[in-house]
Formats: structure tokens, sequence, C-alpha cells
């Protein structure tokens, strides 16, 4: 090994060591913070998304490379999740099981030292947080590909659970199996979903291979581990947490797919200073209620970015809206717009102000 080569070497070593020193300070400085936190409420988040981002925020700006700044986040996330560990788990429900698109959203937003609690449904995941055994709950919210996720807008209707943050996760399909190799193929596996956004890319490449539906990506890939001529249509997560070999990676037919994925608490996040705000409305029932309705907030400049709506199933032809809008609730124009839409319907509920995601 030449003298330059072990001197690099020995040079990395020295600074992980000093990474290693400055880490295990910066833990003792987190769990100080958590004490003082517990001390004003006991039971105060650990987690606060605020201070995340400007942590996120700042040190993107202050990199000048050659280290990516797009690796930054992640790199940080792990750092900040494994410091809250110290504190105890950070106790995190979704709609299971393992290695789905739901799982990886939730360790893009608390990385790999918090406890994640798989449940069957999402009215399981709403149940968890409502009733304390875990901190917070992740649902899926809307595909770019398949829309709005209806039963995570009927469960607001009812829950006290307030909106604590989003996550955008990429929906990445990769064909996989115990091999890794696609001759052996004689059946695949997937959700119906995943089946049918790579549609295109199956009738092209493997047309004589049946294709079977499964409840989960999860479960094919489970099924894929037993059956060495079976491969499964799954996330990248789940070939590493099952031991499957990719075979082709990315096989979607639509590469700009997304989901965007709420995060639920029974506490309101702080104010960022970039924020959204999510409302439930419910109009009245005469013509132009709707326009009348959404009219302030243009008047007070506020910019709408989502509306849906879903029956109330209260009474025949009356419907629930939910609307994005950027701003926080306790900035003025959008509590005076809140105000002002607040006296033009039936009722309205504040799903929560949070963080936009970036």
């Amino acid at each position: 090994m030449s003298d330059d080569l072990q001197g690099h070497r020995q040079e990395i070593d020295r600074i992980d060591d000093q990474i290693l020193r400055l880490l295990n300070e910066r833990s003792k400085s987190v769990i100080e913070i958590g004490k003082l936190k517990k001390q004003r409420d006991a039971e105060a988040h650990l987690h606060t998304p605020a201070r995340e981002a400007a942590i996120f925020e700042r040190l993107s700006k202050q990199n000048t490379g050659p280290f990516p700044t797009d690796a930054i986040r992640a790199v940080y996330r792990e750092i900040m999740s494994a410091s809250l560990s110290l504190e105890g788990p950070q106790k995190v429900a979704y709609l299971g099981p393992r290695a789905t698109f739901t799982h990886m959203a939730c360790m893009q937003k608390f990385g790999s030292s918090a406890q994640y609690i798989p449940v069957n449904s999402i009215k399981d995941v709403f149940s968890e947080v409502e009733r304390g055994r875990a901190h917070f709950g992740v649902v899926p919210i809307e595909n770019t590909t398949e829309g709005v996720v209806n039963h995570t807008l009927d469960m607001f209707v009812d829950s006290s659970l307030l909106i604590y943050g989003e996550v955008l996760q990429e929906v990445a399909h990769h064909l996989m199996s115990k091999s890794g190799v696609a001759g052996e193929i004689k059946r695949i596996y997937s959700h119906p979903h995943a089946i049918a956004q790579c549609r295109n890319w199956l009738e092209t490449n493997l047309p004589h291979v049946p294709v079977s539906e499964v409840a989960s990506t999860a479960r094919a890939a489970e099924l894929s581990v037993d059956d060495p001529s079976a491969a499964a249509i799954a996330s990248e997560l789940a070939s590493q947490l099952y031991g499957l070999k990719v075979i082709t990676a990315r096989i979607e037919d639509n590469i700009n797919n997304f989901t965007r994925f709420l995060v639920l608490s029974q506490k309101a996040p702080e104010r960022t200073g970039r924020d959204k705000t999510s409302l439930m409305l419910s109009v009245k029932d005469k013509v132009g209620a709707l326009y009348d309705l959404l009219r302030p907030f243009a008047s007070h400049g506020l910019n709408m970015t989502k509306i849906e709506s879903r029956p109330s199933r209260r009474k025949a032809w009356e419907y629930i809206f939910f609307v994005d809008i950027e701003g926080h609730i306790d900035e003025e124009r959008v509590k005076k717009a809140a105000e002002e839409v607040k006296s033009r319907c039936l009722f309205m509920k504040i799903l929560g102000s949070y963080p936009a995601y970036s």
C-alpha cells in the first residue's frame, strides 16, 4: 500500500474519531434539552419539526462541498433520530406491514432509531395515536397517479387528532426474486396498485408470466423468499429486509409517482414560517355556496393548494370539503380568512397547521 493511500486513510480515521466525539457531545446537549422540555410539559414531544427544518436549512446553506448537500438531510435525520432515542423510543404507528412505502415514509421522517408499530388499517393508525400508544401516526393521503385516499379524509371527521407534518415519498417499484435471475421467474406477486402502475412494463418485458394480486408489496416479497420461481414487485426496502435480489429497478410506467403522507399527533407543532394549514368545511346548500366559501382565501392573498370533497354521510347531497392553504393559522391574514369562512359554512374544523414539506 502506498504511503499516500495509507496517509489518507489515517486522516480519515482521525476525522472519524473526532466526529464520534462530537456526536457524543451533541447527544449530551440533546438530553439536557429533553429534560428542560419535560420540566415544562411532561407530555411534550421531543421531536420538533421547526427545529429540524432550521437545522437542515442552515447546514445546507453553509455547505461548501464536496460533500453533497442532498445527503445532509439523510445524515442528520439519522443523527437526530438516534439522539432522540436516548430519551426513550419515539413510537410511530403506520399502515403496515413492514417494507411498504408507508414504512419508507416513516423512516424518511423519523429515521431508523424510532420504534415503528405496523397496524392493519388507517383506522388503527388513528386509534393508536388517540389512545396514546404511539406518539405519532403516518397515513397516506394522496398519490400523484391514483388520487386521494378517501378513507384517510373520512377519519378526520370524528377524530380529534391534528396534522403534525407531511412527507412526500417517491414510489419506485422494483422487480426482485431470491436468485435475481429473470429467466427463472414463473409467477409475479404484488399489490394491485403496484401491478397497475407497472402494467405496460410487464406486458412489454414479461408478457407470458402470470401476475397474482396479494395484500401488500411486503407480502409479495415474503412469498418470493419461500418460492425460488416467484418474483415480487416491491420497494427497495423490501429487497433489503427480505434478502431479495433486484432483477430490474424502477419498472413503474410513470417515473413521477409520489405519495403524500400525513403525520398525526395529539399535539400541534411549532410554527416554522413555512407552514401549511388544512381545514375541513361543510357548506350550506345554496347556489354559489362553494364560491362564497372560498372567496376569503383569495381576498386575503392566500394560496389554496388543494381541495377535495366527500359526502358527509349525515344528510343526502351534503358534502364536506377538505382544503389546504399556505400559511399558519396564527398568521393574521390566515386567521381573518378562516373567521370569514367559518361565518359562511355549516361548520369548520382546523385539522392542523404544520411545516410544509421541503
